[in-house]
Parts: structure tokens; C-alpha cells; sequence
């Protein structure tokens, strides 16, 4: 028996794919080059921009990763699971209430960001479980997910003094914090067991 089903390993690694391949590919379809550096992710998905669909199914696999990962975590704690699960659902609305224009802003597009960049920095604290999950080698200590979420909340706050202060290195930020997000996933399914079997009762 796996302490983590296959699938929720699968979607955990495809999450990563889905956010930085698509933003690597729907920068290359933009007329006249792209700034990964200051424009943000958001702007590859907007109404005006060239292969917007790109971007689109790239938030919408990283979403609908999100919530299958959460599903298949069933080591860890229900909150963070809910957590994560409602990260991925922002990141679902986030691909729903694109950007009107790559310049532009959207009220509704950024109430969906900041709940997807909460959610998904905050879930590993609450994840965490609270006795060694079966087929796991040992026990996953909490303060590996409080250091987790400290450490999103930390690249989560540069992406605030970036927008807040317009930065131009508004979309590195984001990509980071983007990243490490999208990756967290996949490390703690690997931490809780993802792909290994008990036999006989032992990990």
C-alpha cells in the first residue's frame, strides 16, 4: 500500500510543468519579447495578449493539480489539505477573471491571486501530521511545514513590496514565489512516501 496514491505524485510533479512551462512558452508567442523580470504571469493570460490560452491552461493544470495533490495527501492534516485545495481553486479563478489588458488591473483577478499566494504559503504549517503516517520511513516534524510557510510567506511578502512600490522586478518576484509554491506540493508528497510501498506492515 502507498502511503501516497501514484496519482497524487503525478499531479504534484505536473504542477510545476504546467506554471513554468507555461509562462516560458507564452512569453516566446509575445510580439516584441516579453520581461519575465518586471511584467507579471497574469499579463501572458490577458484578454489582449498574443496565445493568451497558454498562460490559461497553464494556471488551470497548476489548479486542478493543486486540488488532486490535496485529495491524495491523506497523510497529512485535513486543514492544510483544505488549504491547499483552496489554493488551487483561487488559481482556478484566478485562469476564469483574466486580466482585460496586459497593462491593466482587475479587482476580482487580484482578490483570486492573493487567495491562491495566501492559501498556498500557508498550507504547509497546517499540513504537517501529528504522529508518522503508515508507509511513511518517520515522522514529518511540524517545524518542517512552519519553516515551509515561512519561507513562502517571506518570497509572498517581496511580491507585495514589488506591487506596492512598483518594483521592476515585479515578475521575478512572483515567479519565485509562484514557483516555490507550485514545487512545495511535490516535496511534501515525496516527504509523506509519495511512490513507496509498505510491505508486511513496514515502510
Amino acid at each position: 500500500m502507498r502511503a501516497v496514491p501514484r496519482w497524487a505524485l503525478l499531479s504534484s510533479a505536473a504542477a510545476p510543468v504546467f506554471l513554468i512551462g507555461g509562462w516560458t512558452l507564452a512569453a516566446t508567442r509575445q510580439p516584441g519579447g516579453f520581461d519575465q523580470v518586471g511584467d507579471t504571469i497574469s499579463a501572458l493570460a490577458a484578454v489582449d495578449a498574443a496565445d493568451r490560452w497558454i498562460m490559461t491552461v497553464g494556471l488551470l493544470g497548476l489548479g486542478l493539480c493543486h486540488c488532486v495533490t490535496a485529495a491524495g495527501l491523506r497523510a497529512a492534516r485535513p486543514a492544510g489539505r483544505l488549504l491547499l485545495a483552496l489554493g488551487g481553486v483561487a488559481t482556478l479563478a484566478v485562469a476564469a477573471l483574466p486580466l482585460p489588458a496586459m497593462s491593466g488591473t482587475s479587482a476580482p483577478h487580484r482578490a483570486a491571486a492573493v487567495v491562491s499566494f495566501g492559501a498556498l504559503a500557508l498550507w504547509p504549517a497546517l499540513a504537517a501530521p501529528t504522529r508518522r503516517p503508515p508507509g511513511t520511513a518517520a515522522a514529518v516534524p511540524a517545524s518542517h511545514g512552519t519553516a515551509a510557510a515561512a519561507l513562502l510567506l517571506g518570497l509572498v511578502g517581496w511580491l507585495l513590496v514589488e506591487l506596492v512600490g512598483g518594483g521592476a522586478r515585479l515578475g521575478l518576484a512572483e515567479r519565485v514565489a509562484a514557483g516555490a509554491e507550485a514545487l512545495c506540493p511535490l516535496l511534501a508528497v515525496l516527504a509523506l512516501g509519495g511512490g513507496r510501498r509498505r510491505a508486511n506492515g513496514s515502510p
